[in-house]
C-alpha cells in the first residue's frame, strides 16, 4: 500500500506546476520575454531619478540599437524625485504589534528616532473628511478602504484617493502623521507603495502605508473600541534635482511624410519588487509588436517607441516628451501599463470618417478573444499630455486586472508573476493593431 502512494504522489507532483516552469518562457514568447527577462534580471528595481532608472536607460538605449531600432536616444530631464529611508512602524497599545508599512511617494520624514502618538481609526475617506477641524491635533490618522478585484481595475480611481488626497486632508486636520490601508488586493503582508500628493498651502506630513493583513488588525482592535497608539519612523524624503530621462527608438515606415504611430510605457519602477507588471512588461510589449509589425514588409508610418522616466511619482517623463515633441505631427497614440494579463477589450478614439479602420481593428482582434468596448479611449499617463496637446486619435487594449492589485506597487512585482501565454497574447493583440494603423494612408482623426 505504501509502494502505491508513493508511486500516486510522485504522479500527482509531475502534473503540478513549479515557480520555475511559471518562469519559463513559451517558445513565441520571443523578443518580449527576452527584455522583460532582461530588465528585471539586469537592472532590477528602477526608482524615478535614482542611478538604477540611469542604469535602466543606458540599458535600454544598447537594447534597442541591437533589436534594430533607429534614432534611439535618451533624452534627459530632471525631477523632484524620492529617496527610500528606514521605513518602521509599531503598534505600542493596547497591544504591541510589529506592522509591515512602507512610505509614500512624497511623504515628509519623521525624525530618525521616529514619532509616537494616538492612533485615530478612520473607516473611509469620507469618514477623515468629515472630522472636525483641529481635531487630529497631535495624533496619527488611519485611513481603511473596502477596494476589492476587478477585471477593469476601476476600484483604483475611486480607492486610491485615500493614498493620493488622504494624507493632505489628514494633515489639514492637525494630524502629524498619516497611516492608510495599502490600495490593493491581496492578503499577503506586502505593503504596497505609490505616491501621494500635498497641494500648495498644505503641511507635508510622514504618511505610508501597512499590509491588507496589519490594517485588517487595526480595523480589529478599534472595533473593540480601545485606544490605540503607533510608533512611526519614516525616513524615506523627497530630494530636487534628482536625473531622469526618455529613451525613444523608431522603426522607420516607407513614407516619413506621414505622421508616426507613438506607442508608450514606462521604464521606471518603484523599488520594493523589480518592476515586472509595472511596467517592464508594458515596454516589452510594445517594442516586441513595433518589431513584429514589420514582418511581411516594412509599414507604410514610422513606429516610435517611447520609454517614458519617472511615470510612477508624477508622469514626468509623459511631460517632458510632450513639451519637447509638441510640435512634431502624431498620427496616433497607445500605451501598455497595466501588467501583462490578457487583452480582453479595445476602445478606440477615432472620428466618424474612420469608422473602416476601427472596424478592421475590432475585426484582427475578435479571434484574440478581445471585445470591442463603447467606453472612451484616454491612453495612459505616458501618452496623455501629448494625446492632450495635439487632439490625437487613441487605440486602447485593456488588460485583465483581475489580479493586477495583488502585485502592484509591491515587493511580489516580479517576473514569476508574468504569465509567457499572456504576454505572447498580449504582443500578438499589439501586433494586429500596429499592422493595421501603419500601414493607414489616410488621415487618422480623434472622436470629436
Amino acid at each position: 500500500m505504501r509502494n502505491h502512494i508513493r508511486a500516486a504522489l510522485a504522479l500527482a507532483a509531475l502534473s503540478l506546476p513549479c515557480a520555475s516552469a511559471a518562469a519559463a518562457p513559451s517558445p513565441g514568447s520571443g523578443t518580449a520575454w527576452d527584455l522583460l527577462e532582461g530588465l528585471t534580471s539586469e537592472i532590477g528595481q528602477r526608482m524615478a531619478g535614482s542611478e538604477r532608472e540611469a542604469a535602466a536607460r543606458d540599458w535600454a538605449v544598447l537594447r534597442l540599437k541591437a533589436l534594430g531600432f533607429a534614432n534611439v536616444r535618451a533624452e534627459p530631464f530632471t525631477i523632484r524625485g524620492y529617496v527610500r529611508g528606514d521605513d518602521r512602524a509599531m503598534l505600542t497599545t493596547p497591544y504591541r504589534q510589529s506592522l509591515a508599512i512602507t512610505a509614500l511617494g512624497y511623504s515628509a520624514p519623521t525624525p530618525a528616532g521616529g514619532i509616537t502618538a494616538d492612533l485615530v481609526y478612520f473607516p473611509t475617506l469620507d469618514a477623515l473628511r468629515a472630522a472636525p477641524d483641529g481635531s487630529l491635533k497631535g495624533k496619527i490618522a488611519f485611513i481603511d478602504h473596502a477596494m476589492r478585484p476587478n477585471q477593469d481595475g476601476s476600484g483604483y480611481g475611486p480607492y486610491g484617493q485615500v493614498r493620493r488626497q488622504g494624507p493632505a486632508i489628514a494633515s489639514g486636520k492637525g494630524a502629524i502623521g498619516v497611516v492608510i490601508r495599502s490600495i490593493g488586493t491581496d492578503s499577503h503582508r506586502n505593503p504596497h507603495t505609490g505616491v501621494t500628493n500635498f497641494p500648495a498651502g498644505t503641511t507635508p506630513i510622514p504618511a505610508g502605508a501597512v499590509s491588507n493583513p496589519d490594517a485588517d488588525l487595526i480595523a480589529r482592535i478599534a472595533a473593540r473600541g480601545k485606544p490605540m497608539s503607533l510608533a512611526l519612523t519614516l525616513t524615506s524624503h523627497p530630494q530636487d534635482g534628482m536625473p531622469s530621462g526618455n529613451v525613444i527608438g523608431e522603426l522607420p515606415g516607407r513614407d516619413p511624410g506621414l505622421p508616426p504611430i507613438l506607442v508608450g510605457c514606462h521604464l521606471d519602477s518603484w523599488d520594493l519588487g523589480t518592476g515586472a507588471i509595472d511596467d517592464a512588461a508594458g515596454c516589452a510589449i510594445v517594442a516586441a509588436a513595433a518589431l513584429r509589425a514589420q514582418e511581411g514588409g516594412k509599414p507604410l508610418r514610422t513606429i516610435r517607441v517611447l520609454w517614458a522616466g519617472s511615470e510612477e511619482i508624477g508622469g514626468f517623463g509623459g511631460t517632458a516628451y510632450a513639451k519637447a515633441h509638441g510640435t512634431e505631427p502624431h498620427a496616433l497614440a497607445m500605451e501598455s501599463d497595466f501588467g501583462a494579463d490578457r487583452v480582453w477589450r479595445v476602445q478606440m478614439s477615432f472620428a466618424d470618417a474612420n469608422k473602416p479602420l476601427a472596424d478592421r481593428i475590432a475585426a484582427a482582434l475578435g479571434p484574440l478573444g478581445i471585445v470591442r468596448g463603447g467606453g472612451k479611449a484616454d491612453g495612459g499617463t505616458d501618452v496623455e499630455p501629448i494625446i492632450e496637446a495635439q487632439k490625437l486619435a487613441v487605440v486602447e487594449m485593456s488588460q485583465d486586472g483581475t489580479r493586477y492589485f495583488d502585485l502592484h506597487h509591491t515587493p511580489d512585482d516580479t517576473l514569476d508573476k508574468v504569465d509567457p501565454a499572456q504576454l505572447d497574447q498580449n504582443v500578438a493583440a499589439w501586433t494586429a493593431v500596429l499592422k493595421i494603423v501603419a500601414n493607414e494612408a489616410g488621415a487618422i482623426a480623434p472622436t470629436q
